[in-house]
Formats: C-alpha cells, structure tokens, sequence
C-alpha cells in the first residue's frame, strides 16, 4: 500500500469518527430554549471589560433587559470610556485594582466581580456577548433541568465577516466533532471544557474551589476553572447558545488569530509537540487532497467529506444563513490559516488585551 492510501485511508477514518461525534452530539447535547426556570435564585450577571467602549452599546442593553438583580461591569484599567458608557446605560461600574502578580487579567477581573456579586448565581460572560430575550430564563431552566453546578454556554457567532470566518467558528467545530456529550458527563477531569464567553456558576461551588484565584495563571481560564470544579464533584454542564445568546468575538482575520494562539496553548494541554502534531496532521487532512489530482473514488470521498463538516457543524448551531453554509469552501484553506497562530503559539508568549503573557 503506497503512502498515499495509507494517508488517504487515515483521513477517511479520522473524518468517520468526527462524523459519529457529531451525530452522537446532535442527539444529546443540550441546547437553549425559550422556557421560565422551575425557580428564580438571585443572580448577578457579571461582565469584565477592558476597552470595550466600542462594545458595550450594541451588547449591554439586551444583558440590562434580562430582568437580573444586580448587572456590575468591572472596567479593567480601560483607556477608551469603558467606565462611563457602562454607567451611562445603566450598569453598576466598578474600577478594576491593578493586576498583582502571577495574576492573569480576566480571572483577575473575575474574581474582583464575584467578590462585589451578591447573588446566589455569579454568571460571568464577555463584553461582546449578545444576550437576546429570554436567554436568562433558558439560561436558568437549563441549569436547573440539568441540575449544573456550572453551565456553560456556547454563544452562537453572529455577523461574521471576510477572514473572521477562517478560524472563529472552529470553536463549535472542535466542541462537537472532538467530545461527545456522553464522555464531558463522565467523572474524569480532562473530560471537560468550557467558553469563558457564559459561564454560569452556583456561587457556593464557586467559592469552595477558591473562585478564579484557582486558575489565576490561566489563559484558559474558562475550561481549567471548568475542570477544578468537576474534579470537586460539581456538575459541569456545556449548552449551545442557539438563537438565544450570539457573539461577535473577532471581527478579523488577524483578532481571531490573536485569540487562537492566546488559548492554543492550554487547548493542546501545554504541549508543543501535540500543537506541531496537529497543526501538520490538519493540513494533510484537508488541504492535501486538494493538492493533488483525484483519481478514485476515494480521493473524491476524502474532498467531500474535508467540505460537509463545517456546514453540518453550523447547522446544528443554528448558523445556516447561506453565507455561514458557504464557510465549507474555507476548510481546505482552513488549516494554512491557522498556522500563524500556532506559531505565535509556540513562541511561548501571548499578547492579548495590551497585555504580555509568557506560558
């Protein structure tokens, strides 16, 4: 058997198995839906923002409608008005203290809002999340249906744009073609994984794993607090977003490959090689058949699937304006996208925010 078949071959099968994830996912992965919770405990939503002034119109109105009893956004040494516009528009505004050491800036600016929260629900979620009616009540019906002690919620990307669209959406790819729902229920720590984007937590099990301050090293921040909590014994609990709550995280090519490289590094458990593994078998995978001349059956098989993967993704996301459909004729180029973030990645330093990490 030549090379080629034998490539051909594992990418046939590696392309079966995300399939049969995938599937298995559409089945059984909860989803937001409009519905009133069976009760109301007294929640604080809690936004963390830096520079965000830009942000904040479009998104804070819908998080002020959600009927929460305290809404506190902390303005994390911003330089752009973030402090004023939040508390323009109606939000409780508290001054971010500078970052001590070995503290990263968002389980930082986390940990500073949970301790001013007051309610009985602490829900972190990010300045540029879209919060639509009635996302609070799904919010809190799935939390209580699912008996979570975290539920994390998955936004839906809304208004993608150009390269935006090369790389943003490969976080719905990885979560629901990587890790069946089954195996994220099992017990096991490393079978976990979050989006920092809604985080909603008891604030009992918050505080008994020490809030933020346990993963205050962390750029990934999200899934690691996600991971102490489930190795605590609390019940994590992912959600897709739906029509419910959406996100307009990069707005470009280059934003979104900032914050790919920022996260690579925790995603691929700390390990250089498994991002150099990665990043060369993904290439193969699918940009190598479009490199070469199909000439059996297969080789058509293996280009076919390399397209059907991210429409059938945005499908089960709800993303199926033809525009986010047309994102399949991006995956050959996909994998040659994502390289100047894996190599960002591997310098071993992240930028983010006007901020400088070294992981």
């Amino acid at each position: 058997m030549s090379r080629w078949s034998v490539l051909r071959t594992a990418a046939l099968t590696y392309f079966t198995v995300k399939a049969v994830i995938l599937v298995v996912n559409a089945a059984t992965f909860p989803r937001l839906q409009p519905a009133a919770p069976a009760r109301r405990p007294r929640v604080s939503l809690l936004i963390p923002a830096r520079d965000e002034a830009a942000t904040l119109p479009v998104t804070l109105p819908g998080v002020l409608a959600q009927g929460a009893d305290e809404v506190i956004v902390l303005d994390d040494g911003s330089a752009d008005g973030t402090a004023d516009i939040a508390r323009s528009l109606g939000a409780r505004v508290l001054t971010g203290q500078p970052l001590p050491p070995g503290w990263v800036g968002k389980p930082w600016a986390c940990q500073q809002l949970a301790q001013a929260a007051t309610g009985d629900l602490l829900i972190f979620t990010d300045a540029d999340v879209r919060w639509h009616p009635g996302a609070l009540d799904a919010v809190l019906h799935a939390g209580q249906g699912h008996h979570a002690d975290l539920l994390t919620v998955l936004p839906r990307a809304e208004n993608l744009r150009g390269g935006a669209r090369f790389l943003t959406p490969l976080v719905d790819v990885v979560v629901l073609t990587w890790l069946p729902y089954p195996l994220l229920q099992l017990p096991l720590r490393l079978a976990t994984t979050a989006h920092g984007a809604v985080m909603a937590v008891r604030a009992g099990a918050y505080h008994a794993v020490g809030g933020h301050a346990c993963v205050r090293g962390d750029l990934l921040e999200d899934t690691q607090l996600a991971r102490h909590l489930k190795a605590a014994g609390h019940r994590v609990v992912p959600a897709l977003g739906q029509e419910l709550i959406g996100i307009h995280m990069y707005g470009t090519y280059a934003q979104s490959v900032a914050g790919f490289s920022k996260n690579a590094r925790g995603v691929h458990l700390g390990s250089r090689a498994l991002m150099v593994a990665l990043a060369a078998w993904h290439v193969a995978a699918y940009t190598l058949p479009w490199l070469r001349p199909a000439r059996t059956r297969r080789d058509w098989m293996w280009r076919v699937l390399t397209l059907l993967e991210r429409p059938a993704v945005n499908v089960l996301t709800r993303r199926t304006a033809p525009a986010d459909l047309a994102e399949a004729l991006l995956s050959p180029l996909t994998p040659l996208a994502a390289l100047p973030a894996y190599r960002r990645a591997l310098s071993g330093v992240a930028r983010w925010k006007g901020r400088t990490y070294r992981q």
